[in-house]
């Protein structure tokens, strides 16, 4: 028994509506809410699969990845640090002092500069030649003889019709307007000039030299002729004077200039000699130690480093090489179909499921 009452189908209403029609305000208030569905089966093998299996997975995963870490850190570093510092730096070191820049050397004494030769001297005077003398020289006989037919049968045409057409009739008429003009107007305008101008001004420049010869010219040459004598004795004092200060700075320059081509000539005698013993000590550190020290490092480079470096790779490719490409080749069509289908088939499925697993029970958010 409950206390839940029973619910029972409304009657058919009057009027002739359905039954559902008809509000029943009783049996909506009454009524419970449904209950949640329970979770389905898929779903809770998937959170049991994540809880027993991917979370310890994962927990492994995450101690794996700590030690690493602490590895990488104590470990790994240092000795990379080490190897880096004290073994491969030294290493580079040799290999660039002691093979690098004599290879580049050797590579641009012996390679590049006579390949530029033989092309300059072989290749590209004799193909600047052919061009000059089979391209350029008869395209300039073929221009000249176009700038001559140009010449002859247009430009000089076009000069003489239009010096017989139009300059000479354009000079013939400014010939004519210059004589109209000064017909005109410039000898009329000049004997107005000549007469109302240029006579009165005569007139008064020939007074004004007058009072000028009379006022200033005569008293100053009374006056020169008076103060004469005294500058010529003050002049030929100012020129003793000069000639003895001449001659103390010509003898002063002369005993420096002595002096400076002295030192000069000491100077270019000691940069000779210094010049001439640094040419003797260069030949000699080269003959007693740069050449049997090329000598040497040239024979120890053909009888060891360059057998040794051509059986380095001829074995690099006859095992190396083969092994690579074969474990490259099976890594492609083995392994990495397998990853992939484990990180997409089996890892994302899981990843999922242990991280609803965990969302369910409050260990993430």
């Amino acid at each position: 028994m409950t206390d839940t009452p029973t619910v029972r189908p409304a009657l058919p209403d009057p009027v002739g509506r359905p039954a559902h029609a008809v509000p029943a305000p009783h049996t909506a208030r009454h009524t419970p809410q449904p209950a949640a569905a329970p979770p389905p089966l898929v779903a809770a093998v998937a959170r049991g699969i994540a809880l027993v299996v991917v979370l310890p997975v994962r927990l492994l995963w995450e101690l794996v990845a700590a030690t690493g870490r602490l590895l990488d850190r104590h470990l790994l570093s240092p000795t990379g640090r080490f190897v880096h510092r004290w073994l491969l730096r030294p290493l580079v070191w040799v290999a660039r002092t002691l093979l690098w820049i004599p290879l580049v050397w050797v590579a641009r004494t012996l390679l590049w500069l006579p390949l530029v030769w033989v092309a300059r001297t072989l290749v590209w005077r004799p193909l600047v030649w052919v061009a000059r003398t089979l391209v350029w020289r008869p395209l300039v006989w073929l221009a000249y003889g176009l700038a001559w037919v140009v010449r002859t049968l247009m430009w000089i045409p076009l000069v003489w019709a239009a010096r017989t057409l139009v300059w000479r009739p354009l000079v013939w008429l400014a010939f004519g307007l210059a004589c109209l003009v000064r017909t005109l107007l410039w000898i009329p305008l000049a004997w107005v000039s000549r007469t109302l101008v240029w006579w009165p001004l005569v007139r008064v420049g020939r007074g004004l030299a007058w009072l000028a010869d009379h006022l200033l010219v005569r008293p100053l040459a009374w006056l020169l002729g008076v103060l004469t004598p005294a500058g010529r004795a003050l002049w030929r004092a100012v020129a003793a004077l000069a000639k003895a200060v001449a001659a103390v700075f010509a003898w002063l320059a002369r005993g420096a200039g002595r002096g400076l081509l002295a030192i000069g000539r000491a100077v270019v005698d000691a940069l000779r000699w210094a010049w001439w013993a640094a040419g003797r000590v260069l030949r000699l550190c080269y003959r007693l130690l740069l050449r049997p020290i090329g000598l040497g490092l040239r024979w120890l480079w053909r009888h060891t480093v360059l057998p040794v470096a051509r059986a380095v790779r001829a074995a690099w490719r006859v095992t190396v090489l083969p092994v690579a490409r074969g474990i490259r080749a099976a890594w492609r069509a083995t392994v990495r179909p397998a990853v992939s289908w484990t990180r997409e088939s089996v890892l994302e499925p899981a990843r999922l499921a242990s991280r609803e697993v965990l969302t369910a029970l409050g260990l993430r958010r």
